[in-house]
């Protein structure tokens, strides 16, 4: 499970550096911070259990702040 987190790491990685290139700043700021979390989680020797807790507490974060940014933040596309 540690090494799934370090293949999370790189993928948010992968998309700072797209977002960084494509002058999209705060997206590319809020993931390399998740990268450098991930990669952080990665190298820790947690058991399988934490790191699914871990991930589902992220998930649910994640979720959440989609889901309000969509709604609340966005506006109607109308």
């Amino acid at each position: 499970m540690a090494r799934m987190f370090r293949v999370l790491g790189f993928f948010t990685l992968v998309i700072a550096l797209m977002s960084f290139a494509g002058d999209m700043w705060e997206m590319s700021l809020l993931f390399f911070i998740q990268a450098a979390v991930f990669f952080l989680f990665g190298y820790l020797k947690f058991t399988e259990r934490t790191y699914l807790f871990m991930f589902w507490g992220y998930m649910i974060i994640a979720f959440l702040g989609f889901t309000y940014w969509s709604v609340f933040e966005m506006g109607l596309p109308f």
